[in-house]
């Protein structure tokens, strides 16, 4: 009876454990803002993708009050402040509280209002904090009064995807009780066994295929985000930057599952050894 307990303690375990690893992921890094704005904090860096969002920031700006015998003059200043936009020094803090207007505007509840803005209906950048600093930087080079809008958006994904969002924001959390629910079953089926160091090894060895489960799990949503065309160009870029950021933060997961599975199993199997040494020595 004993073993048969430890036995299912030990499945329950490593099942909990295969659900709550991922979701406590997405919860960190994806569902909070904090955790958001940290891994896409580095998009920052790539300055491919960060010159293409100056450029389409600074497109939306709206130059209609400027007189027409001034328009050659407003458009070479745009042009600069296009290229000069990454290079301002308030261009980290737009470019965080960017990141930190999109989470609120991709993860808030449809048809309420959060951080004084409504609820995008798919997930979206609001760039408006660029757009914000280069009206500015225009203004000053020009002298002309510029009125960036209150929002400016680029639809990353599909309404669909918003849908997701809405479910990760609602379930992820969950993620931390099914990893104390882990913690106790592996705690029930060590106290329950008969032969504990058997139970080690086998938690070990779990650990290593979920490790390979959750590698092969990664491969295969990361080639579902990078398939979902938004149909604009900027969007898309940060799409795939974004994608190839998380994968490689959650591989680090994945390596700290295999190296715990694989110092499980070490240490079981050097228990086991111990344990028949010490029964041969008894005899």
């Amino acid at each position: 009876m004993r073993t048969f307990v430890s036995a299912t303690a030990t499945v329950l375990a490593v099942l909990l454990a295969a659900v709550a690893g991922p979701a406590i992921w997405l919860d960190r890094n994806i569902a909070q803002e904090e955790g958001f704005v940290e891994l896409a904090g580095p998009l920052g860096s790539n300055s491919e993708f960060q010159q293409q969002l100056a450029t389409a920031a600074i497109g939306t700006i709206d130059t209609s009050a400027v007189p027409g015998f001034l328009a050659g003059l407003v458009q070479p200043v745009l042009a600069d402040a296009a290229a000069s936009l990454t290079g301002l020094p308030g261009y980290p803090a737009a470019w965080e509280e960017a990141l930190r207007r999109s989470h609120r505007l991709s993860f808030a509840t449809q048809g309420t209002d959060d951080g004084g803005a409504a609820s995008a209906s798919s997930v979206t950048l609001d760039v408006a904090p660029l757009v914000a600093l280069g009206a500015e930087e225009i203004s000053r080079a020009t002298g002309l009064p510029l009125d960036p809008p209150d929002q400016t958006l680029i639809n990353v994904g599909q309404p669909e995807h918003k849908e997701w969002t809405e479910r990760l924001a609602t379930y992820a959390p969950a993620g931390y009780l099914l990893a104390g629910g882990s913690a106790v079953a592996m705690l029930l089926a060590l106290v329950a066994a008969r032969r504990r160091s058997a139970v080690l090894a086998g938690a070990g060895v779990a650990a290593l295929l979920l490790a390979a489960i959750w590698t092969l799990g990664a491969g295969i949503a990361s080639a579902a985000a990078g398939s979902a065309d938004s149909g604009n160009e900027v969007a898309n870029m940060f799409r795939d930057e974004f994608v190839a950021a998380s994968a490689a933060d959650f591989q680090a997961w994945t390596v700290a599952a295999a190296v715990t599975g694989g110092a499980l199993l070490v240490l079981g199997l050097v228990a086991g050894l111990t344990t028949r040494k010490r029964a041969r020595a008894t005899r």
